[in-house]
């Protein structure tokens, strides 16, 4: 049993829009197990804070951690073990950067999270769907118009971020496939999507009654149905079946948000990737068919927020950055603050965003019974969220669990 104790923690968690008065943090393994003034217990470790600001781990809700090149397609071709190196130093640089839990939208397998739980590779806590469920043609589907090769090709690939089924048996066979592989939840493609080949963004994907069917099996199994959506007729069709995580939600009407909220669905806004891809993603290997996409949902993204915030929809944090754009992960923050409160952002992946995954206690806030999952910021993020970006160079400490991943002097 080991012990730290931090001392004079000025605490930032999205709750309020000022730091707290300082606080001791007492961690005993990997929990949260007192916090309070001035604490007198004894620890195996003091680590004097006075003068720096203490955060709750950082929560990203939509990441891609087996997306090592922007061209999913060429992904998906490449071999497992390249996969999952990769995959390896890409969560380890998000760890660095303070995300201490991930939710993954897509590819990632239970294989990453057991090597994530025995420490044979470092990064932040893992949360996957396994594969995505996509229509023949829907998004994932990168075979383009000319491949005919059989979906089954690219069943173990780990590099393939989802998996084609059609009609309602089909759709219930994979997701309790995926279910038993371990995935935590169910993520559908229901509408077109930038980086696939055949798929125009207002598509939409899957009938009423295959969509109705995921969210059966997912409830069935204790947990929910995430989806894909950009065009406002498919976010309203999917929160009417019963789709509880929205992602991205571009083009969202005032109606469809007020909506989400009657109905007790979030959003996870996700405005950093179509920022990098107009600038960065032809040069980076994106098709030409992708880039011409980009800015049907780029520019709409950004009024989203506005739309969902004057709802009161939540919302978290979320980036679905690929390839070599992942080191812009921290940048959502600054994104989201240039038209939202900056205790609003902190709060998206901290406090909401636990509450959303159904963690609330457990991840995303410093309270006792939590996860030792901290970061230290020089600073205060509440009046410069850039402290939070910089591949974590203003994060002097990162602690995980209730051990210390990160500590600069």
């Amino acid at each position: 049993m080991s012990t730290l104790l931090l001392k004079n923690a000025r605490i930032v968690d999205g709750s309020r829009e000022t730091l707290s008065e300082p606080v001791d943090i007492l961690i005993r393994d990997e929990l949260i197990v007192e916090t309070g003034p001035s604490l007198s217990a004894t620890a195996d470790r003091v680590i004097d804070l006075a003068g720096k600001t203490v955060m709750p781990g950082l929560i990203d809700c939509h990441v891609h951690v087996i997306a090592t090149k922007l061209d999913l397609g060429a992904n998906a071709e490449l071999p497992n073990s390249l996969v999952a190196l990769r995959s390896a130093n890409i969560m380890k640089a998000m760890l660095m950067r303070g995300f201490t839990t991930v939710r993954d939208l897509g590819g990632a397998d239970e294989g990453l999270v057991q090597a994530l739980h025995e420490g044979a590779i470092i990064g932040p806590r893992l949360i996957i769907c396994g594969k995505a469920l996509s229509q023949t043609g829907g998004h994932t589907d990168y075979r383009g118009r000319f491949n005919r090769r059989p979906v089954d090709y690219y069943a173990d690939k780990l590099g393939t971020l989802g998996r084609i089924c059609d009609g309602v048996a089909e759709v219930r066979k994979a997701c309790r496939e995926e279910i038993m592989a371990g995935a935590q939840f169910i993520k559908l493609m229901a509408n077109g999507g930038v980086s696939s080949p055949t798929d125009p963004i207002a598509n939409l994907g899957f009938s009423r009654e295959e969509l109705l069917a995921a969210v059966e099996e997912a409830e069935n199994a204790q947990t929910y149905v995430s989806a894909h959506l950009y065009t406002d007729a498919a976010i309203r069709r999917a929160i009417e079946c019963g789709v509880k995580s929205i992602e991205h939600g571009n083009l969202i009407s005032p109606e469809t948000a007020r909506l989400a909220k009657e109905r007790g669905a979030f959003v996870v806004p996700t405005n950093i990737v179509y920022e990098r891809l107009a600038l960065d993603g032809a040069d980076l290997g994106l098709p030409p068919a992708s880039v011409a996409k980009i800015e049907d949902v780029r520019s709409a993204g950004i009024d989203a927020l506005k739309t969902l915030y004057e709802a009161g929809v939540t919302m978290v944090y979320g980036t679905d950055l690929l390839g070599e754009m992942h080191e812009h992960q921290s940048e959502e923050f600054v994104l989201r603050g240039k038209h939202l409160p900056a205790a609003d952002v902190i709060r998206s992946a901290t406090l909401d965003a636990a509450r959303a995954l159904g963690q609330e206690g457990k991840i995303g806030a410093i309270v006792e019974g939590a996860f030792a999952d901290l970061i230290v910021v020089d600073g205060n993020p509440l009046e410069d969220l850039t402290l939070l970006t910089g591949q974590g160079r203003h994060m002097p400490l990162i602690v995980k669990g209730g051990a210390i991943v990160k500590e600069v002097a």
